[in-house]
């Protein structure tokens, strides 16, 4: 049998290296993050103030800190207040099985419609088009990615190749600015447009209408900008 002895001044050093380890790394709980400077909460955690369903069907509910929809057909939940230029954050956490949705932005919202540019969350991994720009009810996929242009889709997956996690939490990262359209996916820049069609408008959050799926949001939040 072996027994290793250290010495007082590498239990010393040992000691050091530890206290100087972040808590996470210590095996409990993460520190939380402090808010970025300059954002505004969208949602307050417990309450759905500030937004509203323009639709007569769908259910939006606050669950454990979380947004979670719920419905048949699709539906969109949406800010009261309008937005032109932003940085807006969120995160989104889709059901299994066949899922889809999405973030709108600068949006159009009518009495059971709401149309306009949305950071697309995508549920098919063959098709991998999360963070692209979908213009919802109008020009589909115009852009990023040009849907049917080979080398449009090509580059759109190779720019975005593995940001999206299927089965987890994702943060999108949205910033328009003038006619500057920037989306990013955990980090990852999926697109980066111009674009001069919508200025301003609320900001809503998708269930795509799968009977009995819960999508989940949290953490939504707008920093604007002058």
């Amino acid at each position: 049998m072996r027994i290793s002895l250290l010495l007082p001044s590498t239990l010393a050093a040992l000691f050091t290296v530890a206290a100087a380890l972040p808590v996470s790394a210590q095996g409990t709980a993460p520190v939380a993050k402090p808010a970025a400077e300059g954002f505004s909460p969208l949602f307050d955690g417990k309450t759905l103030a500030g937004w509203t369903n323009p639709y007569t069907f769908g259910k939006a509910e606050v669950v454990n800190g979380e947004i979670h929809l719920t419905a048949e057909k699709k539906f969109f939940l949406c800010t009261d207040k309008s937005y032109a230029n932003f940085i807006f954050e969120g995160d989104v956490h889709l059901p299994e099985g066949k899922a889809n949705s999405g973030f709108i932005f600068r949006g159009r919202v009518k009495p059971n419609s709401v149309t306009g540019y949305q950071a697309e969350v995508d549920g098919d991994v063959a098709r991998m088009w999360s963070g692209g720009l979908y213009d919802e009810g109008l020009r589909m996929w115009f852009i990023s990615p040009k849907k049917g242009d080979a080398a449009s889709e090509a580059a759109f997956k190779e720019r975005s190749a593995g940001a999206f996690k299927r089965n987890d939490w994702n943060t999108y990262r949205i910033t328009c600015d003038g006619h500057k359209i920037k989306i990013e996916v955990n980090g990852v820049t999926t697109t980066d447009i111009t674009d001069d069609r919508d200025a301003t408008g609320p900001i809503a959050i998708q269930h795509h209408g799968e009977k009995g799926a819960t999508y989940r949001f949290r953490n939504l939040r707008i920093k604007e900008l002058k």
